[in-house]
């Protein structure tokens, strides 16, 4: 097989998972993250679980659906350029053909019995699917060992559920621990590195 084709058949794959991934994500950008990582990384191996949990991160930061975020940064780390576009195509046709149709018939699926029952129904699984999000990133949190990243995120848990702080408050916060966090590690690792040339 050409360079060619397997760069052709990557993008299929990628527009094919997405495309897949999208129309069966009910619930919210947190749903499909979730679906996701079994996807790209234990089913394809594209990603690590690390890279995961940082575009994750990214994509809540960032304005905008989560999936068709993710779906940016996936597709650049796959094909580039080429590869966000096949990606993000993939993952806005589902939405864009069920909500015309919806529109469409929305009285009739306002006031339908059965529908109403069956949209009760998905909300037990979206709620599952989210639970299990959660859990797979608190792990991945509590993995770096970094006790500074699992405090902040159970201050971040008690914060939202107890006081009812703002999500983008406690984002624009974490951002901002972050930043320090970083620049005082960079300053530490500089004075190691100068350190050493000196005693050589």
């Amino acid at each position: 097989m050409s360079e060619k084709q397997s760069k052709s058949e990557r993008l299929w794959i990628l527009f094919k998972s997405m495309f897949v991934l999208s129309a069966c994500t009910f619930g919210g950008g947190f749903v499909i993250v979730s679906l996701m990582k079994k996807k790209f990384v234990e089913e394809l191996q594209w990603l690590e679980e690390d890279e995961m949990l940082d575009i994750t991160a990214i994509t809540q930061s960032s304005p905008g659906p989560l999936p068709v975020n993710a779906s940016v940064i996936i597709g650049y780390r796959m094909n580039g350029v080429v590869g966000s576009l096949v990606a993000i195509i993939g993952t806005i046709i589902p939405p864009m053909v069920i909500i015309s149709l919806i529109s469409l018939f929305y009285t009739q699926f306002r006031t339908n019995t059965y529908i109403a029952i069956m949209l009760q129904v998905m909300r037990a699984g979206v709620a599952a699917v989210i639970f299990d999000v959660v859990i797979n990133l608190a792990q991945n949190v509590c993995k770096t060992k970094r006790i500074m990243y699992i405090v902040m995120m159970i201050i971040s848990f008690i914060a939202t559920y107890f006081f009812g702080v703002s999500a983008m408050l406690i984002i624009l916060t974490c951002l901002a621990i972050g930043i320090i966090d970083l620049i005082v590690n960079l300053k530490k690792e500089k004075r190691h590195n100068g350190g050493q040339k000196q005693c050589c």
